[in-house]
């Protein structure tokens, strides 16, 4: 099951506060900034994916 962009930004939030709190060591949080920058372009695509619809419809009406 694909996750929703809201489920996204909330695991982004948890992976930064994670990496800020200063008790993850570098590996952990190296591992942790790649699930990270993952995340952000899943919600890219998640964003560009409504931008196309959003256009799409507009331009039906």
């Amino acid at each position: 099951m694909k996750e929703t962009y809201e489920e996204n930004i909330k695991r982004l939030k948890e992976i930064v506060e994670k990496i800020e709190d200063g008790n993850t060591s570098l590996e952990e949080s190296i591992q942790l900034y790649e699930q990270g920058a993952a995340l952000v372009k899943r919600c890219e695509n998640l964003l560009n994916n409504a931008e196309l619809k959003i256009s799409t419809l507009s331009r039906d009406e």
